[in-house]
């Protein structure tokens, strides 16, 4: 066969061969019968099919007058005895037994799957019971028709950074003949899409965005092939395919809305009373009635039909008019008076850098960061806590830029909009990753014009039972992690090319975007994590929101087994005051010597303002005491969400300005909750200069490495990322010259080395010449930092494990605490070394950060043992 030039092409090849098979002209597998009601079950392939929904505009297209009613309730990661859920989700009317369907398609195998083929026995019998449980329930007065859809393959991206999908092929290969034995036994219709996509998959055109998440394209031909699967050639439809896929990906929009419902903890969860009883309701079913509008607005257009341009849902009904709880007057002070209420240290000012005043579109802005030219992007929620049934979301993504330099914002980009509570956002790999609550997303400016033109959806699964626990506060990692955190009454499941992922209850994420690898970094009985930094040498700091809890990282980030969690562990700070929302160390040449390493942290309830600490080392962890804040403010609204050092030295604070913040106080829907407003403050240092910022947009990659030298973490942290954009092998041979010609007798050489690796670690490029030269550095802190690279580059590094013998017996124990915390990561026959090695950290001195990781390490350890 001719590889095809086109997707065109690809698709019409496609066709060709089908209707040459057997497959095209057997009769059909199903038979659908009029006012059908149709629900997806199971993992991402199906989720997704909400997004890209080419199947069902299919299925609408050839079956016009029988009114199909069709519901995604596909969940990322789901299997068939595993699909964790927030508490209470089934009271949301969103169950199957709710949807009451006459035919059910089911989207198993790809998670079961890892398990391998020692997993086979365990599949086969749970398929089994699935299916007879399904034929035995009479959802709508009769049992359902059952639908069987295999795994698809894996494609081979030919990317040096993903897998290329060979073993899971094999893998996913023997699961689908055993579904395909099993829908025979069961006389259930099977579609075989493992073996109908790889015709596809051999083609030029990549159908996925990392080898098993289709694309829009691959549900072009996923849609297709499923169909004449399922019913044969394709007939002559009554409509444009064209005009019915908005219709449908409108309807399925409003049922997402639904079925995914923000803050689902105070629709149907333990919080709905006392105030989401009130509200909710009416909103639900408002929108369930517009969901009924959708469908047949399918069906006329299917049947040929004109529709009117705009929906009319004015028979969905009025919302349940809410009344405020507050019984006091709110104030809303203007910029200029809310500065007056300020207070900061001897020789520090603030000034206004935005405000909704001069840029209205900055309203309840979240997170915030910089770019490579110095410009500062913020997430906008205007749309906060959630959708409204018929008033379409329009957060935002705003580029403030500071043109004339002169500490204040003067002009104003809408990167994007349309967006639903985005809570976090970084820069990085030419675009940015958004939160949108249960996705990451990323989005790219490609024609240059600071519009986002490409939005992609990464990653599925993240819960979103409560908004304010919801993934955010993200920040890069050294070695170019991007960790984001969530809160308390999440179950979030994220499937991947490596296998799902899972956290129950909070925790913190880490993803590498160029390998898609996605790990549970910390899981931990949190309430709301909402404050993540990193000091000069790797080390890193997490605040957790509501209790006002910080925590030293390094020792509960080691491995757990899911559902299992770190045991309670100490605070490096007595805390003073709750709750906390964003961190940051001061590394600032415009800030004063004395505040040089300080720990900044927003409170935004009750003392509203950033405290400080002062760090010092303590024994393998570290320990802060309280000094002078350095902003205090009398203005009850103002409420400081994100702070960061800006390219200029000077501190950026992002003031969510709003009298209402809490769920549990106040109505969702409370009148008084403020939507139109939002403030960026910026602190500098009077008695020194301000920083001179760096050029690192467009630089040459030997410029950048320069850079690197810089006192200021957080020019570092962007150089790092900009270094991301430029060639790797380019990069890394820049990396090796740069390294070779750097002064061993500078201060701050064995940091400059440090940085080198972290840059080669941002390019997954294993390095384990200087990997080796760092662990063996004379700087303990350099030593304990490579100690880390070497746990996440422990599968490429021939000898893992002997290195790890040597760090656990170093003579100082910041690297041995990195030593056993790396240990819990091994399995497999690697488990009675790690094990050995972990103890051999008894016969040195221990501290109390020493004794917690090793005895979370060897619990880890034990478990994974009792499970192999």
């Amino acid at each position: 066969m001719t590889r095809p030039t086109s997707f065109a092409a690809l698709i019409l090849g496609l066709s060709v061969s089908l209707l040459a098979s057997s497959v095209a002209s057997a009769a059909p597998k199903l038979e659908l019968k009029k006012g059908d009601k149709i629900v997806y079950i199971g993992n991402t392939l199906a989720e997704r099919m909400q997004y890209f929904p080419h199947f069902e505009t299919r299925l609408q297209a050839r079956f016009p007058e029988l009114n199909l009613t069709v519901r995604d309730l596909g969940w990322s990661a789901d299997e068939l005895t595993l699909r964790p859920r927030s508490k209470n989700f089934d009271d949301h009317g969103t169950r199957l037994v709710d949807h009451k369907p006459d035919v059910i398609f089911a989207f198993f195998g790809f998670n079961e799957s890892f398990a391998g083929k020692e997993g086979l026995p365990k599949f086969e019998k749970d398929l089994e019971q699935f299916i007879k449980k399904t034929q035995e329930t009479k959802y709508n007065g009769k049992a359902p028709q059952l639908v069987l859809v295999s795994p698809i393959p894996h494609e081979d991206l030919h990317s040096r950074f993903l897998p290329d999908g060979k073993q899971n092929n094999e893998n996913l290969a023997a699961y689908t003949k055993l579904m395909q034995a099993v829908a025979e036994r069961n006389n259930v219709p099977f579609a075989d899409m493992f073996t109908a996509m790889q015709p596809a998959m051999d083609q030029d055109t990549n159908l996925t965005i990392n080898g098993v998440h289709l694309n829009d394209e691959g549900y072009q031909v996923f849609g297709k092939l499923l169909d004449e699967d399922l019913f044969g050639p394709a007939p002559q439809y009554k409509t444009e395919l064209a005009k019915l896929y908005p219709e449908v990906k409108e309807k399925d929009l409003q049922f997402f809305y639904d079925h995914r419902a923000v803050n689902g903890y105070y629709i149907y969860g333990d919080r709905k009373n006392p105030f989401g009883v009130v509200n909710f309701p009416a909103e639900f079913e408002k929108l369930r009635k517009m969901i009924v509008n959708r469908d047949h607005r399918i069906w006329q257009v299917a049947n040929g039909e004109s529709v009117p341009a705009e929906i009319d849902d004015s028979n969905t009904g009025e919302f349940t008019r809410i009344e405020t709880n507050v019984n006091r007057p709110v104030d809303i002070f203007s910029p200029e008076s809310e500065q007056k209420t300020f207070s900061l240290p001897e020789g520090y000012e603030i000034n206004l850098f935005a405000s909704e005043v001069e840029f209205p579109e900055l309203e309840n802005p979240v997170q915030l960061a910089f770019d490579a030219k110095g410009r500062l992007w913020v997430t906008t929620m205007q749309n906060y806590p959630m959708y409204l049934p018929g008033t379409p979301p329009d957060d935002k993504i705003l580029i403030l830029e500071d043109t004339d330099n002169d500490g204040t914002a003067d002009k104003s980009i809408t990167f994007a909009d349309g967006l639903h509570v985005p809570t976090g956002i970084e820069i990085g790999d030419g675009g940015a990753y958004v939160a949108q609550q249960p996705n990451l997303m990323f989005l790219k400016d490609t024609d240059g014009d600071d519009k986002a033109d490409e939005r992609t959806l990464i990653l599925h699964g993240f819960d979103s039972a409560d908004s304010h626990h919801s993934i955010s506060a993200f920040t890069w990692g050294p070695g170019g992690g991007l960790y984001f955190q969530e809160g308390t009454f999440h179950h979030s499941q994220v499937e991947t090319p490596y296998g799902p992922e899972r956290l129950k209850n909070a925790g913190i994420f880490r993803f590498e975007p160029l390998t898609d690898k996605l790990d549970v970094f910390v899981s931990y009985g949190f309430a709301n994590p909402w404050g993540h930094t990193f000091d000069d040498w790797g080390q890193n700091f997490v605040a957790d929101a509501s209790g006002g809890a910080n925590y030293y990282g390094t020792a509960f980030s080691g491995d757990v087994v899911y559902p299992h969690k770190h045991g309670s562990m100490q605070q490096f700070l007595k805390k003073q005051w709750r709750p906390t929302a964003g961190c940051e160390l001061v590394s600032s040449r415009n800030f004063p010597e004395s505040a040089q390493g300080n720990y900044l942290l927003n409170n935004c309830i009750g003392f509203q303002g950033i405290l400080q600490y002062k760090m010092k080392d303590d024994g393998s962890g570290f320990h802060a005491d309280p000094v002078d804040p350095l902003l205090v403010s009398k203005d009850t609204s103002f409420r400081p969400v994100d702070i960061q050092f800006g390219p200029d030295g000077a501190l950026y604070i992002v003031d969510w300005y709003n009298p209402l913040v809490g769920h549990m106080q106040h109505s969702l829907r409370d009148p008084k909750r403020d939507k139109h407003h939002g403030r960026i403050w910026r602190i500098r240092y009077t008695g020194n200069d301000l920083v001179k910022a760096p050029q690192i947009a467009d630089q040459p990659i030997e410029a950048l490495l320069e850079l690197l030298k810089e006192p200021e973490y957080r020019t570092r942290y962007r150089v790092r990322r900009e270094l991301r954009n430029h060639d790797p092998d380019k990069v890394s041979a820049a990396v090796d010259t740069w390294i070779s010609e750097l002064d061993e007798n500078d201060p701050n050489y064995s940091h400059n080395m440090l940085e080198g690796l972290w840059v080669k670690q941002n390019l997954d490029v294993v390095d384990t010449e200087l990997l080796k030269r760092m662990l063996t550095d004379g700087d303990f802190r350099a030593r304990a930092a490579a100690t880390r690279v070497l746990c996440y580059w422990r599968d490429r590094v021939p000898g893992a494990l002997d290195l790890l013998e040597v760090q656990v017996n170093d003579e100082h124990p910041r690297v041995r605490l990195e030593a056993i915390r790396a240990l819990s990561f091994f399995d497999g026959e690697d488990l009675d070394r790690a094990q050995e090695i972990a103890l051999q950290s008894l016969i040195h001195d221990q501290d109390y950060y020493l004794e917690y990781t090793l005895k979370e390490t060897l619990a880890t350890l034990e478990k994974r043992a009792n499970q192999e």
